[in-house]
């Protein structure tokens, strides 16, 4: 008699816990249809592609942690169980099983989906270096805090080293721009104003304000490199971006041949003095020259 109620209370258990994973996955699936707006009323592809990007990440730890989780209760079952039947050790091997396998292939076939329509077609690991100035005076980022070492998102980051870091698939090239930046590290950047977190404050800055006794303006200065594949032989220009939060680092793992960004609150001016440490480096080395 006993060991009939094992055998049912088993059979109970791993139905219940597979009615368990298929509710996460169908109230996942609502809420990303809940959530979508409509492809009609999209005013782009970049919206397309973060949504999917989005979605598919966080699906992907759901069904991740859902199958962990039926996989440890069955487990704890089974070990607070020893003696079982042959049904039952059938039903705690596909119970283990399925949610595992489910998950794993959920999430090897997203990441080929997920390579095949980004831009960059698979993950990417580009830097570019930076520098900001208020009134000639170079403001840092806030640093990491607790256990992180970095400040933004895994695909857009910065590790307390004044470098853009993008690490993962780009599914729309926009979505890697110096305005994104800003907004991955909870500040913003926009044609006339910035802000940006410090470890003293929000530092903000707009057009018109003054800097000592003159109007400042934001501009963004970029040293970009003219022959990226001639190693240590490169020569750079500088130049005064225009539309400068939509610009788009250059893709490269290493600075140089990556991007140098001087981003400058001040007194209106074609040129910067201003240079970032790797490109000054490079100079003293004989692996860089100016244009």
């Amino acid at each position: 008699m006993s060991s009939l109620k094992i055998r049912i209370n088993a059979k109970f258990l791993v139905l219940a816990l597979f009615s368990l994973i298929i509710s996460v996955i169908a109230s996942n699936a609502v809420f990303s249809h809940g959530n979508e707006p409509d492809l009609h009323d999209m005013e782009s592809k970049e919206m397309q592609s973060n949504n999917i990007s989005e979605y598919i990440q966080s699906t992907s730890v759901s069904y991740i942690l859902t199958a962990l989780f039926i996989a440890g209760i069955l487990v704890l079952f089974s070990l607070l169980h020893r003696q079982k039947t042959e049904k039952m050790k059938i039903f705690l091997f596909f119970g283990i099983a399925i949610p595992i396998v489910a998950a794993t292939f959920y999430l090897a076939a997203s990441t080929i989906y997920l390579n095949q329509i980004s831009e960059t077609k698979g993950p990417v690991h580009w830097h570019a270096d930076y520098e900001i100035y208020v009134c000639n005076k170079k403001i840092e980022l806030l640093k990491p805090k607790g256990f992180s070492n970095s400040v933004g998102i895994p695909l857009f980051h910065e590790h307390d080293d004044n470098r853009i870091h993008v690490e993962g698939v780009v599914t729309n090239i926009k979505d890697v721009s110096l305005h994104n930046f800003f907004e991955a590290v909870n500040g913003y950047l926009e044609e006339d104003k910035m802000g940006i977190p410090t470890d003293y404050g929000f530092e903000e800055a707009k057009n018109s304000e003054l800097c000592g006794e003159k109007s400042g303006k934001l501009q963004v200065f970029l040293y970009k490199i003219r022959n990226p594949k001639d190693a240590k032989s490169w020569i750079y220009e500088q130049i005064k971006l225009g539309d400068f939060e939509n610009y788009v680092l250059a893709p490269y793992s290493q600075v140089p041949p990556g991007d140098c960004i001087i981003i400058e609150f001040g007194e209106d001016k074609e040129k910067t003095e201003n240079m970032c440490s790797t490109y000054k480096a490079a100079i003293e080395r004989g692996e860089l020259n100016g244009d």
